[in-house]
């Protein structure tokens, strides 16, 4: 049944229901007369009814032209929107699920959940902090974005630099060192709090850097998270080594104080990555633009931005 109708036949049905007059429909549509003479002929066949028929004032509909009229218009603005849908902002009703470490959430979140609220309220998103396995988690539909350290990504995939993020170092404000001078010896000599990450993130990278150059001091205080930490050394001699945007952040929440490593670390990139078959929904970009554009609202010097949708593919 599905196989012999052209959808054509169906604009053309809606016109005639609409006008109820061949001549108006044919108008309506740019057409001349014979064709939608002939295309309401093979409709009636099609639904096996008249449809419509010659009254005292023209076309009349029968019982089930009249259910038609009802619920084909319905059907067909369902097609248009399969055909050309398009992001249609505040109207996103969804569950995207995005991988990222919880210290890459203290930067993000704050700032893009209240953007999100305002543009597209009925969007949730549901955070993972575990980015193993991520690229097949994406291909899969098990998470929608990742955010991270991640440096490439095989073929099928984007990336997106978000920013490149330097360490700093994170004190209670009332730390006794705070009043010595500042020096590679001073800084060894403190006991770390760091996190165990399980990935090779940057935390895990700036540890083993720390290591390498005989500066991570007496054995280190191991914690969850970087919350767990920074909560841990408010009341405790012990210096945590974070990105400085999530320094910033809790700097400004806890009583910490903020201090730039007495050596360069590496810094780390940190990148927005995504599946082939997200790359053209036009709900999953504009999302991944708002992540950008709150992103580059978080650079550190100024002047330093994103074009809408910079990605690479691999």
């Amino acid at each position: 049944m599905l196989a012999s109708i052209d959808l054509n036949m169906l604009l053309t049905l809606g016109a005639l229901l609409e006008h109820r007059n061949v001549t108006h429909a044919a108008r309506h549509l740019g057409l001349s007369q014979p064709p939608v003479s002939r295309a309401l002929t093979r409709l009636r066949g099609i639904f096996n009814n008249d449809l419509l028929v010659r009254g005292s004032a023209g076309m009349v509909p029968t019982p089930h032209a009249e259910r038609l009229a009802k619920t084909l218009p319905t059907a067909l603005d369902s097609i248009r929107g399969m055909v050309s849908r398009g992001f249609a902002q505040g109207e996103w009703r969804s569950t995207v699920r995005v991988a990222m470490p919880d210290h890459q959430a203290v930067v993000l979140l704050p700032p893009l959940l209240p953007l999100l609220r305002e543009r597209a309220p009925n969007l949730d998103i549901v955070t993972d902090a575990v980015l193993a396995g991520a690229l097949r988690r994406l291909e899969h539909g098990e998470i929608d974005l990742a955010v991270g350290q991640i440096g490439t990504a095989p073929q099928g995939y984007f990336r997106r630099r978000l920013y490149t993020e330097h360490f700093a170092c994170l004190l209670r404000s009332n730390h006794p060192v705070l009043a010595q001078e500042w020096t590679i010896d001073t800084f060894a000599a403190l006991r770390h709090a760091t996190i165990a990450s399980g990935t090779k993130d940057g935390f895990s990278r700036v540890h083993d850097e720390l290591v390498e150059l005989d500066l991570l001091g007496r054995d280190p205080v191991l914690v969850s998270n970087v919350l767990t930490a920074a909560l841990a050394i408010v009341a405790n001699d012990l210096v945590l080594v974070v990105p400085r945007r999530v320094a910033t952040r809790i700097a400004a929440l806890l009583p910490l104080a903020i201090v730039d490593p007495p050596v360069q670390l590496t810094p780390h990139e940190v990148a927005l990555i995504w599946h082939e078959r997200c790359h053209r929904d036009p709900d999953h970009r504009w999302l991944r633009q708002e992540i950008a554009a709150v992103a580059a609202g978080t650079e550190l010097k100024k002047g330093r931005g994103h074009p809408a949708d910079a990605w690479s593919r691999q």
